[in-house]
């Protein structure tokens, strides 16, 4: 009887233990599945069984991570919890990015500031290896006190940058009057953190505080609504029914996103005349 008995309770506990690796299993977030840390050398960490990454930087090293698949067109989601007090020289970059010297490139990249300054979120377009289109804005809250939602739509016609559902910037396609637009190239999701106090913060005047080191940005709640290149071809057909490849702003969006370039912005190339003096870039005027 007592082998019979031990018997069964060891099939309980294997069954038990079973069941509660499946619950872990079913419960693990995307980190695992969808990213890959590319280097820091131990400085990213994926934890909460893949429902948090966080990535470090100290005057060793600064850390990355990159998307295991490649994307071509897509809604990308991530919320971020940026590097809190004095991130004086530190930037944190997440963005979509293909590969070569005509490179298409989607950026948001978090300027960090002594304590108490804002943040200067930075943007960019990159197409066929030509940049030079940034837009920078404050935040209307504190991204260091809790996670935000920082969102990219990237479809054939547009890229919307959005913060928390409200939209903060659209790259339109000009095509038609020779603006090269991103659409055949498909990108990887990278992030980093980094030490770039030559430039930074108040154009290199402040440097990094070494003494607040590690510095720590952390992420959650990644979701890609999007087409998945593999193989030379899309997981989208052309007859595609998901909404965000046909998606603009409405009437709502569009107040908002003039509330925000209004109130927030602080740098827009398509204004910078003493930076083009032979005249604004086409998609400017457009």
């Amino acid at each position: 009887m007592a082998s019979s008995s031990s018997s069964s309770s060891s099939s309980s506990i294997l069954v038990l233990l079973i069941m509660l690796s499946m619950v872990v299993f079913a419960s693990a977030g995307n980190f695992y599945q969808d990213f890959d840390i590319t280097w820091g050398d131990g400085r990213g960490k994926i934890l909460k069984n893949g429902q948090l990454l966080t990535l470090s930087l100290d005057k060793a090293s600064g850390s990355g991570f990159q998307s295991k698949k490649e994307y071509l067109f897509g809604k990308i989601d991530m919320q971020l919890k940026l590097v809190p007090g004095n991130s004086a020289g530190t930037v944190t970059a997440y963005y979509l990015s293909s590969q070569g010297p005509t490179h298409d490139e989607i950026d948001f990249e978090f300027l960090g500031n002594l304590s108490g300054d804002p943040y200067i979120l930075h943007t960019n377009v990159f197409s066929q290896g030509k940049g030079n289109r940034e837009q920078q804005f404050y935040l209307w809250f504190d991204p260091t006190a809790d996670f935000h939602t920082y969102s990219i739509l990237w479809n054939p016609q547009r890229i919307i940058f959005s913060v928390d559902g409200t939209p903060i910037r659209e790259f339109k396609n000009s095509e038609s009057i020779g603006v090269a637009y991103p659409k055949n190239q498909p990108m990887r999701i990278y992030s980093s953190l980094w030490n770039a106090d030559d430039w930074a913060t108040r154009g290199g005047l402040v440097k990094t505080d070494w003494s607040k080191a590690p510095f720590t940005a952390s992420y959650r709640n990644f979701n890609a609504n999007a087409c998945i290149w593999s193989s030379g071809s899309s997981s989208c057909s052309k007859n595609s029914n998901n909404s965000w490849l046909y998606q603009e702003m409405d009437s709502t969006s569009k107040e908002k996103l003039k509330w925000v370039q209004k109130n927030y912005m602080i740098y827009n190339y398509c204004t910078d005349k003493k930076r083009f003096p032979q005249g604004l870039p086409p998609e400017c005027t457009a």
